[in-house]
């Protein structure tokens, strides 16, 4: 069953970003085989930096959640841009990083909301397997950060 990914973000009322720039020398999807590994991913909309800080301190919980659905979003614009929504099979695992304040423990609510958009946007084949990491520090103090692999159908190539 092919899903209309578009479609399905109008539905739920959700855009893409503009895919962001690789901040290093690396590329944002490397494709291998039939495998797309997408960079990390932070809470950047259309180049601006939002959600910066420590979960529990500077960002809620519930910003959280949010800052993961846009990385998320961001994730998707990536793929849709460097390989193309029609060659998804599907969402292999994601990665989820986080800075926590010192009594801050909910990043399983955090993440879920990377897992609960790509499961709305991608049905069935947004299910996937998840490891969270805690981390003293991100990039430009961004609260979360995201990679993902996707299986590619027929192996497809890199636009």
């Amino acid at each position: 069953m092919v899903i209309n990914i578009e479609a399905k973000l109008a539905e739920l009322g959700l855009t893409l970003p503009n895919p962001s720039t690789p901040g290093g020398s690396y590329v944002s999807v490397n494709v291998r085989g039939n495998i797309a590994y997408v960079a990390i991913q932070f809470p950047i909309l259309n180049e601006q930096f939002l959600y910066l800080g420590k979960l529990g301190d500077e960002v809620t919980t519930e910003q959280g959640y949010e800052a993961m659905q846009l990385c998320a979003l961001n994730v998707l614009s990536q793929i849709n841009a460097k390989v193309g929504f029609d060659k998804i099979e599907g969402l292999n695992h994601i990665d989820a990083y986080f800075q926590p304040g010192i009594d801050w423990d909910d990043s399983p609510l955090v993440v879920n909301g990377a897992s609960e958009l790509f499961v709305k946007v991608l049905d069935e084949a947004g299910k996937h397997s998840r490891a969270i990491f805690g981390v003293e520090k991100l990039p430009k103090n961004f609260s979360v950060g995201l990679t993902a692999t996707f299986t590619l159908i027929n192996g497809a190539d890199d636009r």
